[in-house]
């Protein structure tokens, strides 16, 4: 059974993923600055994603 806080968590996973992905395409394109953004975002995205679990994992 999923609770509530899995299914975001996941979600946010998802995004995060999605961002690192397109991080490394503007990376590759050369805008270093949407990598820089797209970078942080993904990483307050895990930051969230990490909490989310450790929480759901305790309840």
């Amino acid at each position: 059974m999923a609770y509530p806080l899995q299914i975001l968590a996941s979600e946010f996973l998802y995004w995060a993923v999605v961002f690192v992905l397109l991080a490394i395409v503007a990376a590759v394109v050369g805008a270093r600055n949407v990598a820089g953004v797209s970078m942080e975002i993904a990483r307050v995205f895990v930051l969230v994603f990490v909490i989310l679990a450790v929480v759901a994992l305790l309840l």
